[in-house]
């Protein structure tokens, strides 16, 4: 069940925003209605989710009562590799063994076939950062287990982030929710990632899937560039807008969940792009991986040697498949050549140039994400980059190209770029208007503005035309 659903929209939600606001029990509402919602779509999967939780919060308790550094290390290194080894085992156990056979004779190991946890890299990095930060004393360990549990299995995070950390959230875990909650700035998030989703991500989608479907000489350039113009405001608007809608349903139920993408398209620099991108993801792995392996503090080389570990794990974390291996170390090399020498010759050069460079290098970079297998990848770069295949896309791309996804691509490719909150801006600044509401400290008043109901409802009720006339709604990171 996704946030993009009928089902979800009219049936779940409303259930559960009655029965959690008419509880007076809010850790236990949240924990029953987070599990229903992960039973749906994973049913027994939730006993393996309830155990590391468990296990955790056991651990937790025991590096909080141990009086030596030395039985504290040895307990957030027995539960870091216990969670890891179980992301391990179901996402790159089939991966490592099938490399292992191609690499020794007579295929040694057995076939690996798991199906994979929903949210199992989203709860695992929360369930880490959780001990690390009990171990670190940056947050209070939590002696309720609900409530622990409730965090957790929050379903507005649970299945594609954002990566929530506890400290974050543990004051409004704690908090009454009828003094916390912001109803209508969580309905209008829910609704405009709901019309990202919908109305942009899923709309191009058919076109980027074609593209990318096509082999060998039929695969144009022209066509090439369609696809990836298309899967470039597919993966955006589908992940960012799915945040959104994690975001509002957050506000929804009084918490304020992190922002998690701040236009990374507007980015001039690789550098300036990861830090617009799946923020909570750079951050964690700057936090816990990064920082801890010395950061940029011992020298350029251990510096370089950092930056591709992080960029390594990153492609790894999002698949177990070399293109993401690749993916990831693509991204890491540009964050390396920036840091020593090109990002100065990028300063030096006008806007619109180091837009386009940043861009291209994205662009390119999707590819390798986009694509099945590694040769499938490099044959779509050929294609890009082939001045042969400049030729008119194939007859049912064309085809694709109807009013709709032209208007789609049309409208990504601006509100990719923060038009619209200029726009507000500009209107808010004309009438002399403030905030409606007083927001979260944590949030940045000056992105976020409230939009006309009208539009608001113009975008719901388009969104929800779309769901029921298609039967098109892929979620991208369901997959990772």
């Amino acid at each position: 069940m996704v946030f993009s659903s009928v089902i979800f929209i009219f049936y779940f939600l409303p259930v559960f925003l009655v029965g959690y606001y008419a509880s007076g029990w809010r850790a236990g509402a949240l924990l029953v209605g987070s599990a229903a919602f992960y039973v749906w779509g994973e049913g027994a999967y939730v006993f393996l989710l309830g155990a590391l939780i468990a296990l955790n919060y056991a651990g937790s308790l025991a590096i909080d009562a141990a009086r030596t550094r030395r039985g504290r290390i040895a307990l957030l290194v027995a539960l870091v590799v216990a969670d890891f080894a179980v992301l391990g085992w179901f996402k790159y156990a089939g991966f490592i063994a099938e490399n292992l056979n191609r690499a020794l004779p007579s295929d040694p190991l057995p076939a690996i076939e798991t199906t994979l946890p929903l949210g199992i890299s989203f709860f695992t990095f929360q369930l880490v950062s959780y001990v690390v930060d009990v171990h670190r004393g940056t947050v209070k360990v939590e002696r309720d287990p609900l409530r622990f549990a409730a965090y957790i299995l929050m379903f507005p995070h649970l299945i594609a982030g954002p990566i929530v950390r506890y400290a974050d959230i543990r004051d409004e875990m704690h908090a009454d929710r009828r003094k916390s909650g912001h109803i209508g700035l969580g309905v209008q998030y829910f609704i405009v990632g709901l019309a990202q989703k919908v109305l942009v991500a899923n709309t191009v989608a058919a076109l980027a899937d074609h593209a990318f479907g096509l082999e060998g000489t039929a695969l144009t350039a022209t066509a090439a560039w369609l696809g990836i113009w298309a899967y470039t405001l597919q993966i955006y608007f589908d992940f960012c807008g799915y945040s959104n809608m994690a975001i509002g349903l957050a506000f929804m139920l009084g918490f304020t969940f992190p922002k998690n993408f701040d236009y990374p398209y507007v980015a001039r620099s690789i550098t300036e792009f990861w830090r617009r991108w799946h923020i909570s993801l750079s951050s964690w792995f700057r936090d816990y991986v990064y920082i801890p392996l010395g950061g940029n503090r011992h020298g350029q080389l251990k510096t370089v040697r950092n930056l591709m570990v992080v960029f390594f794990l990153t492609g790894l974390w999002h698949g177990a498949a070399w293109q993401f291996v690749v993916w990831g170390l693509y991204h890491g090399a540009f964050l390396m050549l920036e840091r020593f020498g090109l990002g100065r010759l990028l300063e030096r050069l006008p806007g619109p140039a180091r837009h386009g460079y940043t861009l291209l290098v994205v662009m390119v970079g999707w590819v390798f994400f986009r694509a099945e297998t590694l040769p499938e990848a490099l044959t779509y770069l050929k294609a890009m980059f082939d001045p042969a295949r400049l030729a008119a896309p194939d007859v049912p791309l064309v085809i694709l190209l109807d009013a709709q996804v032209i208007a789609a691509l049309v409208v990504g490719s601006v509100l990719a770029f923060p038009a619209l909150p200029w726009v507000m801006e500009r209107l808010r600044t004309a009438r002399a208007e403030a905030p409606s509401e007083v927001l979260p400290a944590r949030l940045d008043t000056r992105s976020v503005h409230a939009l006309p109901a009208p539009l608001l409802a113009v975008g719901f009720a388009l969104s929800i035309a779309f769901l029921v006339g298609s039967t098109l709604n892929p979620f991208l990171y369901f997959r990772f």
